[in-house]
């Protein structure tokens, strides 16, 4: 069952078009990355979710449901993390937890083993300091304990590593893997390596467009393979692997193949040692998430 369906939704401020038939779908327990270039219409896309923003076209549903912007029954399954999320400064996290749980109408007899579940799922169970002198990495863990706090069937989380230092990320990104055991997550970013770390599903927006959806696995696929940087002891053996190995190309002195398997590496290594050709350097440089992306939207 898909927790979260996005159907051929558009919506343009102005004369801009921000959002441009835009689909996809997030099913139960999953990790969804939804990437995106700063400005390329993710926020807009996350208050569509949430009901706070009207669309020119197209429909949500939320477990089932469609979303109708200014009527949100579907709030009380939806938890939300803002890329900058406020409190009051003034309070601990067990008391900015209590309102939130008030709020949202927890039975004050659950609420306070629900409470500490949610402050040792983000690790600040033993904090007592309050809110105002939290670092940048708390606040964000303690805004996924107040998305978290009425359990919600789907946790929308936009940027939440932007700013942080890698200790903050990595401590936001186990907290979100940890969270998928009961709720999906929609996980908003332009940071690819942190989609690549904790998500199984993705879709990436550009120019308005759903420009690739798919899992991890599968947009790896659009690229496959590395790029060898080879350097020989005598330049004048280049010709001679050139001529052999046809994907290869010799720049400023250099060997490079790209798009080489592991199986191109195996017979380059061969061919080197069977023809006692020495080397000097011999280098490879594994495709990374940023790759991937600018591959993808240039298609």
């Amino acid at each position: 069952m898909n927790v979260l369906e996005v159907k051929n939704i558009s919506k343009s401020f102005g004369s801009k078009k921000v959002l441009d038939g835009v689909s996809f779908s997030v099913p139960e327990n999953c990790v969804f990355g939804f990437i995106g270039r700063n400005g390329a219409g993710k926020t807009t896309t996350m208050r569509a979710i949430l009901g706070l923003l009207e669309l020119d076209s197209g429909e949500i549903d939320v477990c089932g449901e469609k979303v109708t912007y200014g009527s949100t029954p579907q709030s009380g399954c939806i938890g939300y993390l803002p890329d900058v999320p406020e409190f009051y400064g003034y309070m601990n996290a067990c008391e900015y937890l209590e309102l939130c749980g008030s709020i949202t109408g927890i039975d004050r007899a659950a609420l306070k083993s629900r409470i500490s579940e949610m402050l040792e799922l983000v690790g600040l169970d033993k904090e007592k300091h309050r809110i105002g002198g939290y670092s940048r990495g708390m606040k964000q863990r303690l805004g996924i304990a107040q998305a978290l706090i009425n359990r919600p069937k789907l946790l929308i989380c936009d940027e939440p590593t932007s700013a942080l230092d890698p200790v903050g990320r990595k401590d936001i990104l186990d907290i979100i893997g940890a969270a998928k055991e009961k709720t999906s997550v929609v996980f908003s970013t332009h940071i690819l390596s942190d989609v690549e770390r904790v998500c199984s599903k993705v879709a990436l927006l550009e120019g308005g467009k759903i420009a690739f959806s798919g899992s991890i696995d599968s947009l790896r696929e659009i690229k496959k393979g590395s790029a060898l940087e080879l350097t020989l002891t005598c330049p004048e053996d280049c010709e001679k692997v050139v001529s052999v190995f046809k994907q290869a190309t010799v720049s400023e002195g250099m060997i490079v193949f790209q798009n080489a398997t592991d199986k191109d590496c195996a017979e380059l290594m061969s061919y080197l040692a069977a023809q006692m050709i020495p080397i000097n350097r011999l280098e490879r440089h594994e495709v990374d998430q940023e790759d991937l992306f600018m591959e993808v939207i240039s298609k």
